[in-house]
């Protein structure tokens, strides 16, 4: 089973029925949408997306800000975590543990854009996002350059991918202790701080379990984009062990 955490949308309990003739992947989805730092005005755009997602594709989603609601007897019906713009410290020491307890023992975690803004202080978690979140300049228009092309996040995606999202540089770069799926090209946009090497999606194992991010999901618009939507189910896909 398969948790998103995103940043923050109320806490609707209703399960979509998957929509007939699609696949069915089987499997659930908790979006958890807290944040205890800035708050990103697309967050509900995101839940909407996933939802439909799941009614598209055959899987369940939840929705929660309760902190509470990360603890091992929550986990263990999902098979991954996905935190979207999760900022700030939006868990507990007692849910940071069942956190990492679940991940090192298999479950899958997808990051999403600010889930890198987060948890500063807790070395467990920079391992497990890739790396921090340390700037970015204004939301503009750049050019992604996918590296590989055989993952399920980014098998739908053109080689030299043009969008507009707010880029963020990270320290460090996680090149080295991820599998890097993309990076965007700082010669198409102001105000990159990275160079020439600047990863903004990847991948790795966490102990037993699997880890995905990506930097792309700022703007509300990016939701209603198929592409980009595309690229979210892959990689909640990779992370729950389906695709």
């Amino acid at each position: 089973m398969l948790i998103v955490v995103l940043g923050g949308c109320g806490d609707p309990a209703s399960r979509p029925a998957p929509a007939g003739g699609q696949d069915r992947d089987g499997f659930a989805v908790l979006v958890f949408t807290r944040t205890t730092g800035f708050r990103h005005a697309s967050i509900d755009d995101g839940v909407a997306a996933i939802r439909r997602l799941g009614a598209g594709h055959g899987f369940t989603v939840d929705a929660t800000e309760d902190p509470g609601q990360v603890r091992d007897a929550v986990l263990r019906r999902y098979r991954a975590v996905v935190f979207l713009s999760t900022t700030g410290e939006p868990l507990g020491p007692a849910q940071q543990a069942a956190l990492q307890r679940w991940v090192e023992a298999g479950g899958g975690w997808i990051g999403v854009h600010a889930a890198a803004d987060a948890f500063y202080d807790w070395p467990w978690y920079g391992d497990l996002v890739g790396a921090w979140f340390r700037r970015h300049p204004p939301v503009q228009r750049a050019t992604v350059r996918v590296i590989d092309r055989g993952h399920p996040s980014t098998d739908s995606l053109p080689a030299a991918w043009t969008r507009t999202d707010e880029w963020y540089d990270f320290r460090p770069n996680p090149r080295g202790r991820v599998h890097v799926l993309a990076t965007v090209d700082e010669s198409t946009y102001q105000g990159g701080g990275m160079g020439t090497d600047h990863p903004v999606i990847w991948s790795h194992e966490q102990g037993r379990g699997r880890a995905w991010y990506t930097a792309l999901g700022h703007t509300e618009a990016s939701w209603s984009e198929q592409r980009f939507l595309a690229h979210i189910l892959g990689g909640i896909r990779w992370a729950a062990g389906a695709g």
